[in-house]
């Protein structure tokens, strides 16, 4: 497939410079940029059933952790935010399961979209080394939720194939805590997990380009509460070449390590 036909080019002129500079200050003023109908309607439908026709090679994962993604700390109480439990579960279908005419291949791999990518966040993005991780398709069936959690990535790029009818709602709230300074915003995050702080609604259509930075953004998915899925298509980049998604994570995501 042509990847001008992958994309709505007229509405989301990708090569135009202005288009990627107003991209890059929204991405850097608000953590997140949503361009709606960045997929043609054709291309949305044909994903559909993409994801439909692969869904039976799907490995589903469940996971307790913690929102910062670590080891429980002995030191804190049990009731610590540091160590309050989360649920996560979905299914995952990987890059070598994709085929090989996929549009989503087609996409990952055009270098004008890298090069839009690359323009937008500002670094370099190369596909993991590994025969797994690059494109994931994840399945998030009737309840079925991404606990809160900060990334531990910089960025994350996704696509949304399928909304559910109920529930499977983007919840997030920007700023939290400050990795950097190493300032864990425990106040906060406790208090939006418990309901006293109300996060916001991230809103994208089927067909949407999500570029989120979550490493201090708490953010979940809600549980899914349609007989409808939410099918949604990680784009999976890191900064350097030659980069290994780590067997664990392989084995914890996929079920398997090649």
């Amino acid at each position: 497939m042509n990847p001008e036909n992958i994309v709505n080019l007229k509405l989301h002129p990708i090569h135009d410079r202005r288009f990627t500079k107003s991209c890059k200050a929204q991405l850097d003023r608000t953590g997140v940029l949503v361009i709606e109908n960045f997929l043609s309607s054709d291309t949305v439908l044909f994903l559909q059933g993409e994801a439909r026709d692969v869904r039976p090679l799907a490995f589903f994962c469940h996971q307790n952790h913690n929102v910062y993604l670590l080891d429980s700390d002995p030191s804190l109480p049990k009731g610590h935010v540091r160590n309050l439990e989360q649920v996560s579960d979905k299914g995952c279908v990987t890059h070598d399961q994709i085929p090989d005419d996929s549009p989503l291949r087609t996409l990952y791999e055009w270098p004008d979209f890298r090069v839009f990518l690359e323009s937008v966040l500002n670094v370099p993005v190369f596909p993991y080394a590994d025969t797994l991780s690059s494109i994931n398709i994840n399945y998030y069936e009737k309840g079925l939720q991404l606990g809160w959690h900060y990334d531990n990535a910089s960025f994350a790029i996704t696509l949304m194939v399928q909304a559910a009818e109920e529930g499977g709602e983007f919840e997030y709230l920007e700023k939290v805590r400050n990795q950097e300074t190493g300032e864990q915003g425990y106040t906060d995050t406790e208090a939006v997990i418990k309901g006293s702080l109300k996060p916001k609604k991230l809103k994208m259509g089927e067909g949407a380009l999500v570029l989120f930075r979550g490493r201090n953004s708490l953010h979940r998915v809600a549980p899914v509460a349609s007989e409808r899925a939410r099918i949604l298509v990680t784009l999976n980049f890191n900064t350097e070449p030659g980069v290994m998604l780590s067997e664990l994570a392989r084995m914890t995501f996929f079920g398997r390590i090649v």
